[in-house]
């Protein structure tokens, strides 16, 4: 039997490190549609912060406009994940961008919920009041009170929130800036 002979049962074929199975080849497939449906729901601003190419910037412009087409949408994302195969050396700095952009959308997230968790307890706690103005003491005091006063009274009425609103918006600037 020569080298080049496969004798059943045999499995140097399967140790050679260039041979990739089909099931990996569908995983990194998947993966990579998944990193183009990622990039089809950013924003076309945060989009324009990565670096993509001319035919992925086309093929996400095209995904846009296929939003409402399901069948559509779903192949042309397999195609966007083709294009992005075609440019595997390419991907590092597409997913640092990515990156960049998550952890950025987590902490402006985590920011707006501890403004949420200021203004339900300056609603709900007598003494918060003086706890927010001790933290931040740039608030204009008066202003902060009666939005509160008003807030309440809207809430007991069952009126639509239109002080709670402004509450959110006059704690937010002092809250966001730490």
């Amino acid at each position: 039997m020569t080298d080049t002979e496969f004798k059943y049962g045999d499995s140097k074929w399967l140790e050679q490190p260039d041979h990739i199975s089909k099931s990996q080849i569908k995983r990194e497939m998947h993966a990579l549609q998944a990193l183009g449906e990622e990039l089809i729901a950013l924003s076309p601003a945060a989009r324009a912060k990565i670096p993509l190419d001319d035919a992925l910037k086309d093929a996400l412009e095209l995904a846009d406009k296929l939003a409402n087409k399901r069948e559509a949408l779903r192949r042309h994302i397999q195609f966007i994940g083709r294009l992005m195969r075609e440019r595997e050396d390419e991907l590092e700095p597409i997913e640092q961008a990515l990156a960049i952009i998550r952890n950025t959308n987590q902490a402006a997230t985590r920011q707006f919920h501890k403004v949420e968790t200021w203004r339900d307890r300056l609603l709900a706690e007598a003494d918060a009041v003086t706890a927010f103005i001790a933290e931040y003491p740039e608030v204009d005091v008066q202003q902060l009170r009666q939005l509160i006063r008003n807030a309440k009274k809207e809430q007991e009425k069952q009126q639509p929130p239109k002080s709670y609103r402004e509450l959110f918006q006059l704690i937010k600037p002092f809250i966001i800036q730490d």
